[in-house]
């Protein structure tokens, strides 16, 4: 499960629900990065149905490389960032813990309190559903890009080819809103549908989630994955770059979408209101048939090309309020 889910001792009608994670930055605003990684960590308790949070905490890395000054403006920027999506999220940060590291590192814990009910177990996937994606991919691949556009690499002069300075810019804006998108909304309407079983798509890719959910599955089916929105350009890249495997499905994501079974008849909707509601595209992108609780790409599998969101629901940068000296 994408969480600890325990009940609770003194209370055993009620669970405990807790998660934990962090990385190194995706982007090159801490502010931004703060924001991202505070979606991230929420999103393990929206992906198991659970749409509120009681407690985080926050995991802060401090890099010992910056001097005093640069220390003290990214730090700073990176909890703003934190805490301004915590009150996005309707919860707040009350502690954590600070360490001196090589990089920077930010994340934090996510805790809530709730019934059973409250909860969508990942195991009640059934055939005949259809999966339902709220975020593109490609998100680790653009941020490769971006460092290698950055520094001039030799990657970038590889790859430059085939995506332009423009397109690189579009993409990486892309990505950002995208990773600093709650998928608070997105598990409320799951809720509303049905949702029968769900992930979120991190670390292991889309193929590595899906897989785990489907061996946790109590119904013997399969999950086929037919489509694959992916970030402009990125699956240009992926082919001249097959080290990431984005086009096997496993390629890493920071703080992707909902991987969601939802009936049939409800897959629709889902994506019509997630439009309606963020301003967000979602895409069906597989179909539950019965199996042996495996997952896969199909080989002829569609590649969508994801590009600039048509508006922003997700609320970026603030006006600075103070000035760093």
């Amino acid at each position: 499960m994408d969480s600890s889910v325990v009940p609770c001792k003194r209370a055993p009608e009620l669970f405990q629900v807790t998660t934990t994670d962090f990385f190194y930055p995706s982007v090159d605003d801490p502010y931004m990065e703060g924001k991202i990684a505070c979606a991230n960590v929420l999103s393990d308790l929206y992906a198991m149905g659970v749409c509120h949070c009681d407690n985080m905490l926050m995991i802060l890395g401090v890099c010992r490389r910056m001097d005093e000054h640069e220390q003290q403006i990214v730090t700073s920027e990176l909890i703003r960032g934190f805490n301004d999506q915590a009150t996005l999220a309707k919860t707040k940060v009350t502690g954590g813990q600070t360490v001196m590291n090589p990089w920077p590192m930010c994340g934090g814990v996510a805790m809530a309190v709730c019934r059973r009910e409250d909860m969508i177990m990942p195991e009640d996937a059934a055939a005949g559903n259809l999966i339902v994606l709220t975020k593109p991919l490609g998100t680790q691949v653009l941020s490769n890009v971006h460092v290698w556009r950055c520094e001039q690499s030799d990657a970038w002069q590889r790859i430059s080819g085939v995506i332009t300075l423009e397109e690189e810019l579009e993409a990486y804006e892309l990505a950002m809103l995208s990773m600093a998108r709650l998928n608070r909304k997105a598990a409320k309407i799951m809720r509303r549908h049905g949702a029968t079983a769900m992930t979120d798509v991190t670390g292991f890719g889309l193929l590595g989630h899906a897989s785990n959910l489907a061996q946790n599955q109590k119904a013997t089916v399969d999950f086929e994955i037919h489509t694959l929105p992916i970030i402009l350009k990125m699956r240009e890249v992926g082919e001249l770059c097959p080290y990431f495997r984005l086009m096997q499905g496993y390629s890493a994501e920071t703080s992707g979408g909902l991987f969601a079974c939802v009936p049939a008849e409800n897959a629709v909707r889902v994506c019509d209101e997630l439009m309606a509601s963020e301003g967000q595209p979602a895409w069906i992108i597989g179909r539950v048939v019965e199996g042996t609780r495996t997952a896969r790409v199909l080989e002829d599998a569609r590649v969508l090309e994801v590009r600039r969101p048509i508006s922003s629901a997700c609320e970026t940068r603030p006006q600075q309020q103070q000035q760093h000296p």
